[in-house]
């Protein structure tokens, strides 16, 4: 069971993130009616750790196996989706392949999945993404040049629902 839990007017979710790079690309997802980039991921199972999450999660949508490497980032975030206020933990993992032939590598997009929800992914340059709309935003900054060590970092966009 996910943890994401609707409370009052808001959602409580805690998400894993996976940084997957190929020489100087990112590999970013999105939802085919999603007009926004996301690193690829999702929520948390209940009684699994947050790095199992990024492993299972990039199998279930790619079928690919990884290993974490380490924890990049630590967030919280708050910010509006809809109709809805979120407050979401997530912990962003770099990740390495085990077997770089078991994914497309080319310039073009490709689809995985997610249940019955068809996902675009695509390798984007990493010095492009300013010029990509991403989210969380901090990824289009953070992603030139990777932390040493785990960052925390509170993202507060409650203010944009004015």
């Amino acid at each position: 069971m996910d943890i994401s839990i609707p409370i009052g007017n808001g959602i409580f979710n805690f998400r894993s993130g996976v940084v997957l790079i190929d020489e100087d690309r990112v590999l970013l997802h999105k939802k085919e009616k999603d007009d926004f980039w996301a690193l690829p991921g999702g929520r948390v199972s209940m009684f699994e750790s947050s790095a199992e999450t990024a492993v299972r999660e990039i199998h279930e949508e790619i079928g690919v196996e990884v290993v974490v490497e380490r924890l990049l980032w630590h967030t919280e975030k708050f910010f509006p989706l809809e109709d809805k206020m979120l407050h979401e933990i997530a912990d962003y993992y770099l990740v390495k392949l085990i077997d770089f032939q078991s994914i497309y590598r080319g310039k073009s997009e490709f689809v995985g999945e997610e249940g019955d929800e068809v996902l675009i992914y695509q390798w984007f340059p990493i010095k492009r993404l300013k010029e990509i709309e991403l989210y969380p935003e901090f990824l289009r900054e953070d992603l030139q040049e990777l932390p040493l060590h785990p960052v925390f970092l509170t993202i507060d966009q409650r203010n944009d629902l004015d």
